[in-house]
């Protein structure tokens, strides 16, 4: 018997000594350059394909085994023969945690296991075992494929030629060859090939690659369309913003390939336990080799619970991210899933994320004989060279109204407070009523008693000053996101204790919609860095606490917060630092990502049970029950299998929705 144990392993020490010889000759013909992205979807399905070739070849060397043990003997060379091959990669692995990593991996321990069944002649035992091993790592590659495989298709599904518009001119063009600020042209049917803004044109659009929903929508001039959506019907042209590997869907497929390498603080946990009993079961199973016999030694160490935590961890991991994609959310990190199970806190920026960064315009109050469009006319002549959000609200109510603007001459602008322009011999004033104070004009009551009014609801004042006479005001509103209401009403029923507002804005408009959502607390004109303080304090009275943001002045309390959560189409930064990203620009799959997170949690745990309880029967059966080592690996087996069939929950609710969506297709 030592004899098979010796050849096995200077067969794997042959077969290591030739790997590097042929590693060396590769890595000095690589020369060519390759699309990162490309290389990584190539290694990992070339490494797919090579765990399903070992798969396979272990049920037959499992096979083999079985009638070479029982039925046919003269079958034992190329049984044996078999067996080595396909527990190559295992010796490779022990050999990585040993001899790289310097560290007692449970691999050791499973292949001491292994290799005593060889050295008692039971190779059926050692080939099950083996296939195992096997199986635990296809089902880990193919769960961490089905994240990989989601976006790399739609990738592979882009088009590889678009229509530009050139002179008024339709001409064809490769897609490799578009540029920023491009228009190109997608008709009924078609992919769209970019990101970019709809710059002419109505159409509805198919949005289901990216964020899971299969209801369309219907977009107009001026809004936001992304690439590998799909037209419905209609035409329209795009304002290119965004192409190749730029596009939202393909940053997607980077943060996928990422996110499936990060372990669960849970699975980390269990690996320390795992890690921890190493060395203790080692020494503990040289005490049972002469005391209770070999087989009662390999079953005791096949009870160890390292090889299913480490396999049935990421697997759920990896379903609930997949689960989550689905409904529209990105997780860029499978940590801060399970650590929003632990949040009793949740802070949101107001601006840009509890409302839409550009406010709206509620109503107008007029003065002497001016007429409403009269107030809104002067108003958005003079802001129509400026971008920030009052002036947008402006300019867009205007050309709703199909408004004709006079130009104008000689404009005077004082940071926080108004502008000065002269327009057709006017001269027009628009700002605060500080700014028009300061510019010695009146305030007539009418606009002083509405100034007290807005103010208590939480709005802003924008007074139009003709020729030193106030002519009316512009009544600004922040526009609230969909669902916010619902949304915190539901955080509430989650378990969420506090939430907050954080804001750089002044303390009445905060406090009004503090009130009107039914927050418990709001932090206002507060800097960049003073939200992260908020953030620190908060977790030094012992909260959890998680941080809802959009911008650059959010990312530092962002990298602060226990999870960081931003919206799609927030500022690039903020999306970078977020380890959650909503995909739709709503608040409701707050509550969404919240039921996942809890799901996963309840899935972790009934794992950590299942594979506590597997170990404990085979550690009964080392010393009680007298388990022979096939019986041991039997019992892991279904104890395995149970778990996999565990961790596949989440899926179920995949396919369920998409049975869902046929029907009402159908």
């Amino acid at each position: 018997m030592l004899l098979e144990i010796g050849i096995m392993f200077v067969a794997y020490l042959g077969t290591r000594i030739y790997e590097k010889n042929q590693a060396k000759t590769r890595n000095t013909e690589k020369t060519e350059k390759k699309d990162i992205t490309t290389q990584k979807e190539v290694g990992y399905f070339k490494t797919l394909k090579k765990h399903n070739h070992y798969y396979k070849l272990s049920i037959i060397s499992a096979g083999m085994s079985a009638l070479t043990q029982f039925f046919y003997p003269v079958l034992k060379l190329l049984s044996f023969s078999l067996y080595i091959y396909t527990v190559m990669p295992k010796i490779r692995e022990v050999e990585k945690w040993s001899l790289e990593e310097k560290k007692l991996d449970s691999e050791l321990l499973f292949l001491v296991a292994d290799t005593t069944a060889i050295f008692l002649n039971q190779y059926f035992a050692a080939a099950v075992g083996v296939f195992f091993y096997h199986r635990a790592r296809i089902t880990v590659a193919k769960a961490k494929g089905e994240s990989k495989k989601l976006v790399f298709n739609v990738l592979e599904q882009q088009v590889k030629k678009v229509w530009i518009l050139v002179n008024q001119v339709e001409v064809e063009i490769p897609l490799a060859e578009v540029k920023i600020n491009d228009i190109i042209i997608v008709n009924t049917g078609e992919m769209i090939p970019v990101d970019g803004k709809i710059f002419e044109g109505i159409a509805t659009i198919d949005q289901r690659a990216l964020t899971g929903e299969s209801q369309p929508v219907e977009k107009k001039s001026g809004d936001q369309v992304f690439a590998s959506t799909v037209v419905i019907t209609g035409k329209f042209f795009i304002k290119v913003e965004k192409s190749g590997q730029d596009t939202t869907i393909a940053q997607i497929g980077k943060i996928l390939n990422g996110s499936t390498d990060f372990k669960s603080d849970l699975q980390l946990k269990g690996e320390q336990w795992a890690n921890q009993a190493n060395l203790p079961m080692l020494a503990i199973a040289g005490l049972i080799l002469p005391t209770l016999g070999p087989v009662s030694m390999s079953v005791f160490l096949y009870s160890h619970i390292g090889g299913r935590i480490k396999l049935l961890a990421p697997f759920s991991t990896l379903n609930h991210i997949n689960l989550a994609f689905h409904k529209g959310i990105l997780v860029k990190d499978g940590r801060a899933l399970e650590r929003l199970i632990h949040v009793d806190t949740v802070l949101f920026d107001k601006t840009g994320t509890l409302t839409h960064e550009q406010p709206e315009i509620k109503q107008i109050i007029c003065c002497q004989s001016y007429s409403e469009p009269d107030i809104l006319t002067f108003a958005a002549a003079a802001e129509r060279k400026f971008n920030h959000p009052i002036a947008k609200a402006i300019l867009q109510k205007a050309n709703a109204l199909n408004l004709k603007l006079p130009d104008m001459v000689d404009a005077k602008y004082q940071l926080g407070y108004g502008i000065t322009v002269k327009i057709e011999n006017k001269i027009i004033r628009v700002g605060s009523i500080r700014f028009i104070t300061m510019e010695g004009i009146p305030i007539p009551k009418i606009i002083e008693e509405f100034q007290t009014h807005s103010h208590n609801k939480g709005h802003s004042l924008v007074l139009v000053a003709i020729d030193n006479k106030v002519g009316g005001a512009i009544e600004i509103q922040p526009q609230l996101r969909p669902a916010v209401q619902e949304t915190i009403t539901n955080l509430r029923q989650q378990g969420i204790k506090q939430i907050a507002i954080v804001s750089g804005d002044h303390k009445q408009p905060t406090q009004k919609l503090a009130q009107q959502l039914g927050m418990d607390s709001f932090f206002y004109e507060v800097l960049p860095e003073e939200k992260a303080q908020i953030v620190k304090q908060l977790q030094k009275e012992g909260k959890s606490v998680c941080f809802v943001g959009d911008g650059i002045n959010d990312a530092i309390a962002m990298k602060k917060a226990d999870v960081s959560i931003s919206l799609r189409g927030a500022n690039s930064i903020a999306t970078d630092i977020a380890e959650i990203i909503l995909m739709e620009d709503s608040l409701s799959y707050l509550n969404t990502l919240f039921a996942i997170s809890k799901s996963l949690q309840t899935n972790l745990q009934s794992s950590l049970m299942l594979t506590i309880g597997a170990s404990a029967v085979n550690l009964s059966g080392a010393f009680f029950w007298h388990f022979s080592i096939l019986t041991s690996l039997i019992a892991s087996g279904i104890a395995t299998t149970v778990g996999i069939t565990n961790t596949m929950l989440p899926l179920r609710k995949i396919h369920h929705k998409d049975d869902i969506d046929d029907i009402k297709e159908d």
